[in-house]
């Protein structure tokens, strides 16, 4: 890829993407830039059958620091109908990168913090430092969590979500792998490597019904006996392809198979 960005690194080595939250002076705090970026990168992701698995992770000493104090001041005095207009543009490119239809695997250290607690929580898979904190400190400034509060509920569950909404109450280290806020902890000198292992895993399976295994769970889950039909309908899609011939084949012929994402 040539483009570059003001807020994002990206770098692809066999078919594993490292998407890196590059504002380390600013402790990777979340702007409208950011955003906005991330939303050309999703773009890129999806469209690249090269890229099989995203790790998304931050320069510095943290993930992120959450939301820039300067999108959160643009929010007083807006009009209602800009305010609506303006957050819901912002949470697109979030919701656009959650949909993404390769897995994701969000690479955790020191502060994750608001804004960039819910960018983990668009990932499938959070591997975490033993030095993380996340912490949801917006009721303390008299806001709501803005970018999604049924992220976490989905990930921890009711009581978690309002300890830490309701309350702003940080999670460190042991008690996010407890409570199912993260996958994995790894010391810190390991967690660039564990994150690579994690991901590679991916590598071994074919990409399309690895999306495709993503997109049902994903939308499934709200959709009852109606997500049943969307696993039959999504199947169709695979049947054509050469990953499912090759999966078919090299189980009857008992050897390893070989993916092409086709």
């Amino acid at each position: 890829m040539d483009k570059t960005y003001q807020h994002w690194t990206l770098e692809v080595t066999s078919h594993i993407a490292y998407l890196t939250l590059n504002r380390p002076s600013k402790k990777n705090r979340i702007d409208t830039t950011t955003l906005t970026e991330l939303g050309d990168l999703t773009e890129y992701l999806s469209s690249d059958p090269d890229v099989w698995v995203v790790v998304v992770q931050g320069a510095g000493d943290c993930f992120s620091a959450g939301v820039d104090v300067s999108l959160i001041g643009n929010m007083v005095g807006q009009e209602e109908a800009a305010y609506r207009q303006n957050l819901r543009h912002a949470q697109s490119f979030l919701d656009a990168f959650e949909a993404l239809e390769k897995p994701t695997i969000a690479a955790l250290h020191g502060a994750v913090i608001g804004g960039g607690m819910i960018l983990a929580l668009c990932c499938d898979f959070r591997i975490a430092a033993e030095n993380v904190v996340f912490e949801l400190p917006e009721v303390k400034r008299s806001i709501g969590v803005i970018m999604g509060t049924q992220r976490i509920t989905n990930a921890i569950g009711i009581a978690h979500t309002k300890d830490m909404v309701m309350l702003g109450t940080p999670v460190a280290a042991e008690r996010a792998l407890q409570i199912g806020l993260v996958n994995k902890l790894v010391p810190l000198d390991q967690l660039a490597t564990q994150a690579k292992a994690f991901a590679e895993q991916f590598l071994e399976l074919p990409p399309l019904a690895v999306g495709l295994c993503k997109k049902i769970i994903n939308e499934g889950q709200f959709l009852e006996r109606a997500g049943q039909d969307l696993e039959i309908e999504a199947q169709l899609g695979l049947l054509g392809t050469e990953d499912f011939r090759e999966a078919i084949t090299s189980f009857f012929e008992k050897r390893k198979p070989v993916y092409k994402g086709k």
